[in-house]
């Protein structure tokens, strides 16, 4: 793909990023530490909305293989732009103030931001996917839309301590409007006059059933340290002032580490050099485990390898569906219907883990501001060991199904 093309296609996924790991990053403890909402209270929230919103994914995924390359795009998009910007500014300026209220509006305010979301990010893939060629082109494409991606995901982690949530809403919005403007110019998908697959078409398919249990799984064990991050560096490290540092550190090191796992895969294939990458996360959080108050330059060194592993979640994962829907027989028909899916199981992911997570560490002692010895234990493992143990299992699984036997 060429650079220019990239950038048409690619630049939508800034955007689409503010609606990712940032707003798990930043609402749980906006609302826990502006508002006094409970922390047991905001994860079953997080993990009730995903769900539903997970549950209508698929089909979103089937009204995007139908209007891929169609008029009707023209002003589905943005009616789709409009909704994510107005819930997305919900989120952060609410009207009410009572905890029972907040949550309602929070709620409400996730639905439509999800939603809005969704639609969104399923075409973004589909298009992508059903742009075709081989591992290493869909890799390349995945990799333009990945990397806008995480300078977004840069860009909304500061920009609400630097600006605030109202410059960030503003900024959303722009990125939304010229990332719609430059995909109108990028290379146009195939029009498949097939009907819409089924809804359980992808379920039918062992390999993708395989690719998603891997998918899963790598997608919890980075979740769940997303979900902790800011607790972890204001209690267990003592660094709140480094908030902004640790947070850009790591999403750049994703970005910078694009084009070297592009390198990585031509040399080893996508499976190892998945693989690859989730060892390099499982050694970046052990070490975390060992880090205590004040360790700024060793969380700095943690912060860069696994924005490095990040780097590999980005650019493989959707480009191994690609070529799964390939194998099956699948291209320019079905992309939507399977990443409709994909989509569903990426919301899954942070959903289990705001949901399980945030209500567990409320149950073994730690709230927001505790520093005693059993919350800060609880807070390690759940921040440092829980990602690692399930690292391993996506590893071993993604070696069992795609690498020993491929």
């Amino acid at each position: 793909m060429r650079a220019a093309d990239g950038l048409r296609y690619g630049a939508l996924g800034l955007a689409l990023s503010f609606v990712a790991l940032p707003l798990y990053v930043h609402l749980p403890a906006h609302y826990a530490t502006a508002f006094g909402v409970p922390l047991a209270g905001l994860g079953l929230l997080l993990l009730a909305a995903r769900a539903l919103d997970a549950v209508i994914d698929p089909w979103i995924g089937r009204l995007c293989d139908r209007a891929l390359g169609r008029a009707a795009l023209a002003w589905q998009l943005p009616a789709a732009a409009l909704g994510l910007v107005a819930g997305f500014t919900a989120l952060f300026f609410p009207l009410p103030r009572g905890p029972v209220a907040l949550l309602a509006w929070a709620g409400a305010g996730l639905v439509l931001t999800y939603l809005a979301y969704s639609f969104l990010a399923v075409l973004h893939q589909a298009w992508g996917a059903r742009l075709g060629g081989g591992a290493v082109r869909q890799s390349r494409i995945n990799a333009w839309r990945e990397g806008f991606a995480l300078v977004g995901v840069v860009a909304a982690s500061l920009l609400p301590s630097v600006l605030g949530f109202g410059a960030t809403a503003a900024v959303l919005a722009a990125c939304l409007a010229l990332g719609l403007a430059l995909l109108r110019f990028a290379p146009k998908p195939p029009v498949s006059d097939a009907a819409p697959a089924p809804l359980a078409l992808a379920w039918r398919v062992p390999e993708f059933r395989r690719l998603l249990a891997v998918f899963l799984l790598n997608g919890i064990a980075a979740a769940v340290p997303a979900t902790l991050l800011l607790f972890f560096i204001d209690d267990r490290l003592r660094l709140p002032e480094s908030q902004g540092l640790f947070l850009a550190s790591y999403f750049m090191a994703a970005v910078v580490s694009l084009p070297v796992w592009l390198r990585v895969i031509a040399y080893l294939g996508q499976p190892r050099a998945w693989a690859l990458g989730m060892g390099l996360a499982v050694a970046a959080f052990a070490w975390a485990a060992a880090l205590g108050g004040g360790d700024r330059l060793g969380f700095f060194a943690v912060c860069l390898a696994s924005g490095a592993a990040l780097g590999a979640d980005l650019a493989i994962p959707g480009a191994l569906l690609a070529g799964v829907i390939g194998r099956a027989g699948l291209a320019g028909q079905a992309e939507g219907a399977f990443f409709g899916w994909w989509n569903a199981a990426n919301k899954l992911n942070l959903a289990l883990a705001a949901g399980l997570a945030l209500p567990l560490l409320q149950a073994l002692g730690y709230a927001p501001g505790l520093r005693d010895p059993q919350a800060l234990q609880a807070l390690t493992i759940a921040y440092c060991l829980l990602p690692c143990v399930l690292k391993l299992a996506a590893a071993a699984l993604l070696y069992r199904h795609f690498i020993a036997t491929p």
